[in-house]
């Protein structure tokens, strides 16, 4: 009979063990990601969401255990394999990461620059395209320091889909933005997920963004250093059967006296 969950996960953490020399971060993590779905890293701080990230997205090599994209297990396959398995990545870290020295266009080519055979015109029509995704048409010749914090987050989004990715990852995406603009980007990432299949795996504490983007949701605890628990936010804030969740998905939520 044919494995409907492989089928259906894109990523799958098994038994992540994961450390900063000496200091355990998580230990025996493990999950599964499913393919054109959103799923948020959530816990308080310090409880090891963005080492989970780093890992996951090549920059930190597990003590242990296996991140296995579609099958292939990124930390120990060649290099090429590696390379390879990367190139289905597309990653918008906390601070957008844009080159103020060159326009939007420039930054969203870099990637298409690097690693495709593509022509100068060929290029710049797809950075436009990209921007054009988020939002961004007409603002391709704009620079960095020429924008909202929203809209560096959505040219940044931008640059991340260059090489039209499989899975997208974002660390803290709503960090310093204003509610109106946080929600219009938590509306971009429901939109590019359906018209384009993308799967994001999203770091945030925020929880609006929680509810609003997430299929799927994973704890991470910061006292035990494990998953605590994994499933939609809303159900695991009424139904979960640890306390510490119910609490952080509960947070701002007004006392009702009798």
């Amino acid at each position: 009979m044919e494995n409907l969950t492989e089928k259906n996960s894109i990523l799958e953490v098994e038994n992540l063990n994961l450390a900063y020399d000496d200091y355990q971060v998580l230990e025996n993590v493990s999950f599964s990601v499913k393919r054109g779905k959103c799923t948020v890293l959530m816990g308080g701080s310090g409880c090891g969401k963005s080492t989970l990230l780093k890992s996951m997205v090549g920059l930190l090599a597990p003590v242990s255990g296996k991140i296995l994209v579609d099958s292939l297990d990124l930390w120990s396959v060649d290099q090429e394999q590696k390379t390879s398995i990367l190139k289905k990545y597309g990653v918008l870290f906390q601070g957008g990461a844009l080159w103020g020295a060159m326009n939007l266009v420039e930054n969203v080519s870099l990637p298409l620059e690097t690693y495709t055979d593509l022509g100068e015109n060929e290029i710049n029509d797809l950075a436009r395209y990209k921007l054009n995704l988020v939002g961004l048409s007409g603002y391709g010749d704009f620079y960095p320091a020429q924008l909202s914090g929203g809209m560096k987050k959505r040219a940044g989004l931008a640059r991340a889909m260059a090489l039209d990715p499989n899975i997208l990852f974002l660390d803290e995406p709503s960090a310093g933005l204003d509610p109106i603009n946080s929600n219009r980007l938590d509306n971009l990432i429901n939109e590019l997920k359906v018209s384009l299949g993308i799967t994001f795996i999203v770091v945030t504490h925020e929880l609006p963004s929680i509810f609003d983007i997430a299929d799927d949701s994973i704890f991470l605890d910061g006292q035990t250093k494990t998953l605590l628990d994994q499933g939609l936010p809303s159900h695991l804030r009424e139904n979960s059967e640890h306390e510490r969740v119910r609490s952080f998905l509960r947070r701002g939520t007004p006392i009702i006296k009798n």
